[in-house]
């Protein structure tokens, strides 16, 4: 399995236009929707500009370095192949589809340090008041992104119409889990059904993690809601992966 993510993450530096897309547009996007961000009311939620740009980046690592680029990499895996003559290998399913995730979510997890690091340093946020909830929400938002690209990549005929099987979920993410509004500033009835999107969970925890202002009622509820999406994702993708190429 480690082989195989190697391997993949040799492959990946050789595409330059899936690497900018993984490395590159999270780290551009936040600053992109700042205006917008300005004009929210965000010190009457207890938050700042800093914490939602934080935020908004890592929300956008989960969308572009793990989501779109996995769509992409388990199609052309599947069209050309490779995943099929992996299977009759010693790897089981789980591990050949783990193994092919790995690039992209060292690659994730990573920024997300990098964007931390930064924020706290450029932006002065401040350390994390509750820097528990920041590594689960983490993990959580990575896990979610690579099964449901998993899961978009079993219904997406080629590389280059992934681009837009993979739209809706990131439009209704950006717009509706947190990333470029947060649901602290939206009405609480559109807050709480957009609080059960399947990255609002990981975003909660990470924004919370740095404001403190999270309770422990709302952080398990946020915990319980991306098991469960991650639960449901890998159940999905267990029955409808497909192996085969669609031709």
């Amino acid at each position: 399995m480690w082989a195989l993510g190697r391997a993949e993450l040799t492959l990946l530096g050789r595409n330059r236009g899936v690497v900018f897309t993984a490395l590159a547009v999270p780290l551009l996007l936040p600053v992109s929707v700042r205006p917008a961000m300005d004009q929210l009311d965000l010190k009457k939620q207890g938050l700042t500009i800093g914490t939602t740009l934080l935020t908004a980046a890592i929300g956008f690592s989960f969308l572009f370095a793990v989501y779109t680029s996995l769509v992409n990499t388990y199609v052309a895996r599947r069209e050309e192949l490779v995943l099929k003559r992996l299977r009759t290998g010693e790897l089981s399913d789980t591990e050949i589809l783990t193994g092919t995730a790995l690039p992209a979510l060292v690659i994730g997890l990573a920024q997300a340090l990098v964007v931390c690091a930064g924020c706290a340093a450029l932006l002065h946020i401040g350390a994390p008041k509750a820097p528990y909830l920041i590594l689960p929400g983490l993990v959580a938002g990575y896990l979610v992104s690579a099964a449901l690209a998993a899961l978009t990549a079993s219904f997406t005929r080629t590389v280059e119409s992934g681009q837009v099987t993979a739209m809706p979920l990131m439009f209704l993410s950006m717009v509706g889990s947190g990333i470029t509004i947060p649901t602290e500033v939206m009405p609480d009835k559109l807050a709480t059904v957009c609080d059960l999107l399947p990255l609002s969970p990981a975003i909660r925890l990470v924004r919370g993690g740095w404001t403190g202002q999270l309770s422990t009622g709302e952080a398990l509820g946020a915990l319980a809601t991306a098991l469960a999406w991650i639960f449901l994702a890998v159940f999905a993708v267990q029955r409808r992966f497909r192996w085969e190429p669609r031709r």
